[in-house]
C-alpha cells in the first residue's frame, strides 16, 4: 500500500479523531478497527504532531499505539521523545515508555522511564523515578509531575534539588523554573558551602539563595545557629531575620541570644535580639551570665570573636556570684570592661552598690576591679533595721582571682559599720557602731569577704556609739536605698523588673 491518509469525525460528543499518514499501512486481519502502520508514521491530533517508526491506530477507540523512535511535538517549544507510546484521542492522555523518556519544554527537561502526559492540563507525571533539569539545576524524586504551562514541578518521595552550590533534600517540593523558587511543605534540609537550613514549610530561591521558613526554622552557618518560628535568611550575605521564639547561638564565643525578634549577619559581624531579649554567656570555667534587656546588640570581628555587647532599657544581669540592674549596659571585649549606666545597682555577696555609673574590669579569673563613679553608695544588711553603709563621690574595689581585697572610697567618704562579737553562748551580738568621716576611706576584706580593717585619711572623724545611742542621721545616710526586692535571685528573675 502506498501513502495512506485518514481524517474522520466520530459521533456527537466524541473528540476529533486522530489524523495519520504512513509509508505503508493495512488493516489488522483479526480486528478491522485497527490500522497497522509502518515507515515514517505521522499522526496529528488537536495541534499535536507524533512521529514513530510504526504504529497501531484503533479507529473505534480513537487511540494510537506507537513503536520505535517516538517523537511528539506538543507545542513549538515542548517535545517528548521515547520508544513506545499509547495515546487516547478522547482523553488526550499520552503514555510513553523507554529506558529514558525525555520531555523537553524550552530550557527545561524531564527524564523518566515512563511518563504520562495529560494534554488537557499540560502536565506530565511519573511514578518510579524522574530527573528534571533547568539551567544548572537538577531535580530528582521517585514520583512527581511537571506542568509545562506553569513551568512548575511538583515532586515528592525522596526529593533532591541540586546545583553547583546548593543541595536541597525534602519529601515534597514545588519548583518553578521561571522564578527559580522552590516551595516545600515537609521537613527540608538545604546544604550550601556556608550553611545548613532546616525547615518544615517555606520557600527557597535557587538563584538568589534566599530562604523563607514558616515552621520549625533553623539555620546553622558553621559558627552561628539561628532558629525561630519564621525566618528570612540570605545565604549569600549570611544574613537572617527571625520572628517568634528566636534563638541565636554563637558557638565561637559561647553566647546564646533569645527574644521575640532578631537579626544576625556574619558578613557584617553583628547579631541583635529584642522583645524579652536574653543573652547567655558561658565563660571558660563553665559559669553562666544571664543578661536581659529590651534590646541586645552583639558585634564580632572578622574572625567571629566577640567585640562588644550593648544592652538598652531595663537591663538585668544574673550570675552566680553577682547580679546587677540598670537602664543600659555596654561590654567591650577588647579591654574586658562592663559598664552599667543610668541608675545602676550591683549586688555582690551581701553588698548592694549604687552609683551614677558602675564599671567592672574582668580577667580570666573573674572581676579584677569595680569602679563606682559619682554618687558611690554601698550597703550591707545587718538585720531588718540595721545596715552597714559606705558613701563617697567615687569608689574602687580591687579583686585578686575574683576575691575582693580592699576598697577605696574617695571624696567626702562616710561610713557606718556595726561592730559584732561572737562567742559560743550568745552567738553573734552587736556591741557598737563605728561612724567615720574623712576625705578617703580604705576597707580591707578578710577571706570571708567581710571588712577586716578600716583606714581613714586626711583629718578623719571617728566615733563609736552604743547601738541604742546611734544618732538618727547615721541610721540611714542621705541617699540610702535598699533594693533587695529587685535583686534577681535566679536566672529567670532577670525578666522581672
Amino acid at each position: 500500500m502506498g501513502f495512506l491518509f485518514l481524517c474522520a469525525v466520530g459521533s456527537v460528543g466524541a473528540q476529533k479523531l486522530i489524523e495519520y499518514s504512513s509509508g505503508v499501512g493495512s488493516r489488522d486481519p483479526e480486528n478491522g478497527d485497527i490500522w497497522i502502520l509502518y515507515r515514517g508514521v505521522t499522526a496529528r491530533h488537536d495541534g499535536m504532531v507524533l512521529k514513530s517508526d510504526s504504529a497501531h491506530y484503533n479507529t473505534k477507540e480513537n487511540s494510537f499505539t506507537a513503536f520505535g523512535g517516538v517523537n511528539i511535538k506538543l507545542t513549538d517549544t515542548t517535545f517528548i521523545y521515547g520508544d513506545r507510546l499509547f495515546y487516547d484521542g478522547d482523553t488526550r492522555i499520552v503514555d510513553i515508555w523507554d529506558d529514558t523518556v525525555v520531555l523537553v519544554d524550552g530550557k527545561t527537561q524531564l527524564l523518566a522511564n515512563h511518563l504520562t502526559y495529560e494534554r488537557n492540563r499540560a502536565t506530565a507525571y511519573y511514578t518510579q523515578w524522574g530527573y528534571g533539569y533547568s539551567g544548572d539545576r537538577t531535580l530528582f524524586s521517585h514520583q512527581g509531575e511537571y506542568n509545562s504551562d506553569l513551568d512548575e514541578f511538583f515532586i515528592y518521595n525522596n526529593v533532591e534539588l541540586a546545583d553547583s552550590s546548593v543541595t536541597l533534600f525534602t519529601d515534597t517540593l514545588y519548583y518553578n523554573t521561571k522564578s527559580e523558587t522552590a516551595h516545600f511543605e515537609s521537613f527540608t534540609q538545604i546544604y550550601s558551602d556556608s550553611s545548613i537550613i532546616y525547615s518544615e514549610l517555606g520557600d527557597y530561591n535557587t538563584a538568589t539563595r534566599f530562604a523563607i521558613s514558616y515552621k520549625k526554622s533553623h539555620v546553622d552557618n558553621q559558627s552561628r545557629m539561628i532558629e525561630s518560628d519564621t525566618l528570612y535568611y540570605d545565604d549569600t550575605e549570611r544574613y537572617g531575620k527571625a520572628y517568634g521564639n528566636v534563638k541565636i547561638v554563637d558557638s565561637v564565643n559561647n553566647i546564646t541570644c533569645t527574644g521575640h525578634y532578631g537579626e544576625t549577619s556574619q558578613a557584617k559581624n553583628f547579631s541583635f535580639v529584642t522583645g524579652q531579649a536574653l543573652v547567655l554567656f558561658v565563660d571558660d570555667e563553665g559559669d553562666s551570665l544571664y543578661l536581659h534587656a529590651d534590646t541586645v546588640y552583639v558585634t564580632t570581628d572578622d574572625s567571629n570573636h566577640l567585640q562588644t555587647v550593648r544592652a538598652n532599657y531595663k537591663v538585668k544581669v544574673f550570675r552566680r556570684d553577682a547580679q546587677a540592674m540598670c537602664d543600659s549596659a555596654f561590654y567591650s571585649a577588647g579591654d574586658s570592661l562592663l559598664s552599667l549606666y543610668r541608675d545602676p545597682v550591683l549586688w555582690y555577696e551581701h553588698y548592694q552598690c549604687v552609683a551614677d555609673t558602675i564599671e567592672m574590669k574582668h580577667d580570666t579569673s573573674g572581676v579584677r576591679q569595680a569602679w563606682l563613679r559619682t554618687g558611690c553608695f554601698a550597703v550591707e544588711q545587718v538585720d531588718r533595721e540595721k545596715f552597714n553603709q559606705l558613701k563617697g563621690r567615687q569608689g574602687v574595689v580591687y579583686f585578686d582571682k575574683g576575691e575582693p581585697q580592699y576598697a577605696d572610697v574617695m571624696g567626702n567618704a562616710q561610713m557606718v559599720y556595726y561592730i559584732t562579737d561572737e562567742d559560743s553562748i550568745r552567738g553573734t551580738a552587736l556591741v557598737g557602731v563605728n561612724v567615720g568621716m574623712g576625705s578617703d576611706i580604705r576597707i580591707y576584706f578578710d577571706t570571708t569577704r567581710a571588712p577586716a580593717r578600716v583606714v581613714t585619711y586626711d583629718k578623719p572623724e571617728l566615733k563609736t556609739y552604743p547601738v541604742s545611742m546611734l544618732p538618727d542621721e547615721w541610721r540611714r545616710m542621705k541617699g540610702f536605698r535598699w533594693l533587695a526586692n529587685r535583686r534577681p535571685r535566679k536566672p529567670e528573675d532577670v525578666f522581672v523588673w
